[in-house]
Order: C-alpha cells, then sequence, then structure tokens
C-alpha cells in the first residue's frame, strides 16, 4: 500500500483589482455615445425653433430666428468673451468656496454628534431662505463686486453638497466600522480613511448637483446688481430690446454650463474611480 506525499500549499485569496485606467476609458466610451445623442436633440430644438418662428411669424424682437442669433454671437463675439469672463471667474470661485463649505459643514456635522442638534437646522435654514431674496441684501452688504456673486453661488451650493457629504458618512458598511473597532484603530484614522472613503460616490453626487447649480447662482446675482457679466449683459439686452443678444448670451451660458458639468464630471470618474 502506498502512501502519497502531502504537499501543503499556501492558499492564496483572490482580490478583484479594478484599474484606474479602465474606468477612464470606459468613461470615454460613454462620453463619445453621447456625442450623437446631444447633436440630435440640438438640431430637434434647432428645427422646432425655426418652425415656432416661420409658423407664427414672429418679429426678431419677441423671438429671433436661430440663424439671426448665431449671427449676432459671432459678429459680438469680442464682447461675449469679455463679458464672460468675469463670470467665469465667478462660477470657478463660487463653487470652489461652496464644495469646501458644504464638505466641511457635513464632515462636523457627521462627526461632532453633539453639533448635529445645532447644525441641521441652520443646514435646511440655509436652503429655506429663496436666493432672489437675499441676493439684494449681499449687494447692499457688499457691493457690485466679485464678492456678492461669489457669496450666492455659494449659498445655492452649499446644501446640496453638506446635505450629500452628510449622507454618506452616515451609510458606511457597519463591518467596516466593526473591523476597524477590534482592530483599536483611532476615531480620527476611521472617519478620513473609512468613513470618508465610503461616503465619496455620495458627495461626488453632491458636487455633481454644485456643478449645475453654480452659474445659475453666479447669474442670479449678476442681475440683482453687476456692472460686468453675462447676467448683466442679458439685462442691457433686454431693456434695449436686443433679444437676439440676450439669446446669445444665454446660449453661451449655456456652453459654458454643459463644459463645467461635464469637467467635473470627468475629474470626479478619475478621483472617485472604484465608485
Amino acid at each position: 500500500m502506498s502512501v502519497k506525499p502531502v504537499i501543503h500549499t499556501k492558499a492564496v485569496i483572490p482580490t478583484q483589482t479594478v484599474i484606474p485606467a479602465q474606468a477612464g476609458t470606459h468613461f470615454k466610451r460613454r462620453t463619445i455615445a453621447w456625442v450623437p445623442a446631444c447633436a440630435g436633440m440640438t438640431g430637434l430644438i434647432l428645427l422646432l425653433w425655426q418652425s415656432i418662428v416661420l409658423l407664427c411669424q414672429l418679429p426678431s424682437f419677441i423671438l429671433p430666428a436661430p440663424k439671426e442669433v448665431f449671427i449676432t454671437l459671432y459678429q459680438q463675439r469680442a464682447l461675449l468673451a469679455s463679458e464672460s469672463l468675469p463670470t467665469l471667474l465667478e462660477i470657478f470661485l463660487g463653487l470652489l468656496l461652496g464644495i469646501a463649505s458644504g464638505c466641511t459643514a457635513g464632515m462636523i456635522t457627521a462627526y461632532f454628534r453633539p453639533l448635529k442638534t445645532w447644525l441641521l437646522p441652520l443646514l435646511i435654514l440655509s436652503q429655506a431662505v429663496p436666493t432672489f431674496v437675499i441676493a439684494p441684501l449681499l449687494v447692499i452688504w457688499f457691493g457690485y463686486g466679485l464678492t456678492a456673486k461669489i457669496i450666492t453661488s455659494m449659498l445655492m451650493i452649499f446644501f446640496p453638497v453638506a446635505s450629500a457629504t452628510y449622507d454618506g458618512l452616515q451609510q458606511t458598511p457597519p463591518e467596516w466600522l466593526a473591523l476597524a473597532h477590534t482592530m483599536n484603530a483611532r476615531p480620527i484614522l476611521v472617519f478620513f480613511r473609512i468613513r470618508l472613503r465610503a461616503a465619496m460616490p455620495s458627495i461626488a453626487s453632491g458636487i455633481r448637483i454644485a456643478a449645475t447649480a453654480a452659474p445659475l447662482g453666479v447669474i442670479i446675482g449678476e442681475w440683482v446688481g453687476a456692472s460686468h457679466g453675462l447676467g448683466y449683459l442679458m439685462l442691457n439686452a433686454n431693456a434695449r430690446m436686443d433679444i437676439a443678444q440676450m439669446f446669445a448670451a444665454v446660449i453661451l451660458l449655456i456652453i459654458i454650463s454643459l463644459l463645467l458639468y461635464f469637467s467635473v464630471d470627468r475629474s470626479l470618474k478619475k478621483i472617485v474611480w472604484w465608485a
């Protein structure tokens, strides 16, 4: 009777690795797939717009034709470019400061539980008051410069980011926290290395919402009181019944908003690549 030798092998636990480059390739493919849909939707809107102008025989001071708007966009490109620079700066600063303040407020509310009772009503109150009510006061307090528009944009961004941060930090898998507790991990390390990492997909969703709200907050601030910017140009065009120029400014603002959103979305896909 022969005895087979026993061979001791080392157990290998398979691990699943997610390569960030693969996530970036997937994002590029998805973005390319959206191009025909966006082009088709834009063509449909322009066709509907032109049809309304032709069928209803609307004058240009009520609804200009798309051709007239694009001619104005080209002829006044220098004016539109110069007026868009202050708006771009206000959007950028408002977005950065709004994200920073919102994330900080959400982290403080989630980490310091005794302050939760005091901070949550303030977060809700920040959204309960309409921005149009606060914007005139900000112009009175801070003048017609950049500060009032940046604060207006921050107020619109603050609540979505703070709420997304707080909710994400409350949804950490319990088994992760239990494992950290058995390893006697310090609370500050658990917060930053486990809870914050688990909350990143939720925070990213709040930042995407902030990217769409930042231009709106800046334009509201420029409507209330400004001496430069696309919102200021829209008000002047409306007062002079130059509707083609106003539509040109609106189209430029739409382009800025779309580029901002897709840029933020692409950056978040690279940062939060595991989500």
